[in-house]
């Protein structure tokens, strides 16, 4: 089958295309015939080797696939023939993958495979920092203020899923973006305001008078801009560094004010309380069909061309998903 290989550390074009055999599944993992893979700033890091403790090439990469299940190693669900999305520890960009049977989530009819693609990872990632680990509680806009909730690189894979999340939630929202264009579409999106990163502080005061929760994967700068937009007793929850600066804080800007910063990463969260972080499925699944929030696709990409996709990533050329097509 064809897949895709790491074959040393470097840009897009170490990504090779190769012939392997089709794997197959352990008594507690599913194979899956792959529809479509989900391409994450993760797979850059761990390509060009900044990843801590990530793979050494050779490996193949990919974390996120959605597909139809065609051979279980058990009489457990999912059963042969179901649409599912499933997180994989690596593999995934490939024509078939395995899955851990309590990793795989199952596919509403009304999504495509490029929209699946995203749920394992982006809507996870954006639900479990958001309400598991951010802290948020659903609004009913009656008996008290709303909180106000910040989400950088909105318009990027997890952070188009946390706008929504968090605008469905009826808490006040302010996303950041680069570009005008971006910003448009954070907008639609439901935020109520949406700002770029010059004058981060400044351009966030003018809109509200602080931030109760902020959702932050860039890094750098921009977590030093979003520690400093907190109010009193906010917190922020951590998820990347897609600038590839590592975040740093003084810890008095955190005490004399009661500030939190909450770590959170998806694959290490998964190994260690996997009940916590799938717990958000039903949420996810009840608002998808609903039609309450939309998965946003930017492209799909030939998984022989999985350098371009990375160039995308990369390039922050993309809004919303990227992802690959066997």
């Amino acid at each position: 089958m064809d897949a895709i290989r790491v074959s040393e550390y470097g840009g897009p074009e170490v990504l090779e295309a190769v012939d392997v055999p089709v794997p197959d599944p352990d008594p507690d993992e599913v194979r899956i015939d792959v529809r479509a893979v989900g391409v994450n700033f993760a797979d850059v890091e761990k390509r060009r080797g900044n990843y801590p403790d990530g793979p050494e090439p050779p490996y193949r990469p990919g974390l996120e696939v959605a597909g139809v299940v065609t051979e279980s190693g058990s009489d457990a669900d999912p059963a042969i023939g179901d649409r599912v999305a499933a997180l994989v520890s690596g593999g995934g960009y490939a024509e078939t993958t395995v899955a851990p049977t309590d990793a795989v989530v199952p596919v509403p009819d009304a999504l495509s495979f490029p929209e699946a693609a995203a749920l394992p990872v982006q809507y996870l990632t954006a639900h479990n920092a958001l309400f598991g680990w951010g802290g948020l509680e659903n609004c009913d806009g009656e008996g008290g203020e709303s909180e106000r909730v910040l989400v950088t690189a909105a318009a990027g894979g997890v952070g188009t899923a946390a706008v929504q999340l968090a605008a469905r939630a009826g808490v006040t929202v302010v996303g950041v973006a680069s570009t005008d264009e971006k910003r448009a579409l954070v907008r639609e999106l439901g935020a109520d305001h949406a700002v770029g990163y010059d004058d981060l502080p400044d351009a966030v005061a003018e809109r509200v008078d602080g931030v109760d929760l902020a959702l932050e994967g860039v890094g750098g700068r921009v977590f030093t801009d979003v520690i400093e937009v907190l109010s009193p007793g906010g917190r922020v929850v951590t998820y990347g560094m897609a600038s590839g600066r590592v975040p740093t804080v003084a810890t008095p800007r955190l005490f004399f004010e009661n500030k939190s910063v909450i770590g959170y990463h998806l694959e290490e969260a998964r190994s260690r309380t996997p009940e916590r972080v799938f717990s958000a499925v039903p949420s996810l699944l009840a608002a998808l069909e609903a039609g309450d929030v939309e998965i946003v696709v930017d492209e799909t990409i030939p998984l022989a061309d999985a350098g371009l996709a990375h160039d995308r990533l990369e390039g922050r050329e993309s809004t919303g998903k990227v992802v690959l097509v066997p």
